[in-house]
């Protein structure tokens, strides 16, 4: 199987900095990068009135992405906390 592109929109990137425990960015870029082999691992889960969109739960962060299975792409559109994630 190849591999897909893994790209993170700015916004999503700033988000990832915020994040308070260097265990938890750690385990938010690890779970990113492994994207690139599995863009739907064990646990992911498309989001209902989301075309192409999914996440993925990583303790109390969600990442929240989309897929583009034709162009071989992963884009990461949102990684927050569990309670504002999805405002």
């Amino acid at each position: 199987m190849a591999s897909y592109r893994v790209l993170i929109k700015p916004s999503a990137a700033k988000e990832i900095e915020a994040v308070d425990q260097k265990t938890d960015r750690q385990r938010i870029v690890a779970s990113i990068l492994a994207l690139a082999d599995e863009p739907r691992p064990v646990g992911s889960e498309k989001l209902a009135g989301e075309r192409d969109r999914y996440r993925v739960r990583l303790g109390r962060y969600r990442v929240l992405y989309s897929i583009a299975d034709d162009e071989l792409l992963v884009l990461v559109v949102r990684v927050a906390h569990r309670k504002d994630v999805y405002r």
